[in-house]
């Protein structure tokens, strides 16, 4: 792809604000694009929107938790405002609560269901009211969200984890079908990252050895190494190229799809 293949887009990023949702605002902003951040991290938001500026591109922050309607609707709101309108969402928000199936707690399985559920289909919702015709934007576009490697694999203590990214993978398949049935012109597609030494993952990592799957993190780590067949975990610049691969014309009959950044360990 060209160094600018998304000169003229407009993208808004959930999560942005650290781990893969920063490197992906940050990998759509060399990429051409305006970029909006969304994120419930205030601080870190405005600080991760402000290198993006330096980048020569218009960016902004917004708070935004994505269980929310009503912020969805002033996020996409500020985005249409401070960008000029959106072609693009990365849904990328998302959280993890490590337990063994025996041990789960109800509250925790809510949590996650409303954040990595209930926050994409929200997503969806508020970003094809956008982009279809007669909507704020107007000009179709793409949608991308990020599932996991947890939705192809079973991997002992993240059961209900998991299954919200198996949802995640579903919603983008009807989502994607609609929009095209609909005339939306919004291509709808997720990304299935592996493990990566994000905050997240590497908590990930501690909570195993907590439980007893794991004598220490370097046996925890080293246990989805061994699972995958390129012998390493995915880095952060692995997603964020992917998502601007779906997002950019190269992939423009390309919709309805979970494609695998995981090194082989979900094949």
């Amino acid at each position: 792809m060209s160094e600018k293949s998304l000169d003229g887009r407009k993208a808004l990023v959930t999560g942005g604000a650290r781990g893969i949702g920063a490197a992906i605002a940050e990998a759509l902003a060399r990429s051409g694009a305006a970029v909006m951040i969304g994120d419930i991290l205030d601080d870190v938001g405005k600080d991760s929107a402000g290198q993006i500026a330096r980048l020569g591109v218009k960016t902004g922050f917004v708070h935004l938790d994505v269980t929310d309607d009503a912020q969805w609707e002033k996020a996409t709101a500020a985005t249409n405002a401070t960008l000029g309108g959106y072609d693009i969402l990365i849904n990328n928000a998302g959280i993890e609560i490590t337990s063994l199936v025996s041990e789960i707690r109800a509250e925790d399985a809510r949590r996650m269901c409303d954040v990595n559920i209930v926050g994409t289909v929200l997503g969806m919702k508020h970003a094809f009211r956008a982009m279809r015709p007669g909507g704020a934007a107007g000009k179709g576009g793409a949608i991308v969200n990020i599932a996991s490697v947890a939705a192809t694999i079973a991997f002992p203590s993240i059961a209900v984890y998991s299954g919200t990214k198996s949802a995640v993978d579903r919603m983008t398949r009807v989502a994607a079908m609609e929009a095209g049935k609909l005339g939306y012109g919004v291509r709808v597609n997720c990304i299935y990252p592996g493990l990566i030494p994000t905050d997240m993952g590497l908590q990930l990592a501690n909570d195993i050895v907590k439980i007893g799957l794991a004598p220490d993190v370097n046996a925890a780590v080293g246990s989805v190494v061994e699972q995958t067949p390129l012998g390493k975990l995915a880095e952060v610049g692995d997603i964020a190229n992917a998502a601007v691969f779906l997002c950019s014309n190269e992939a423009r009959f390309i919709t309805g799809i979970g494609l695998p950044v995981d090194g082989g360990m979900g094949m």
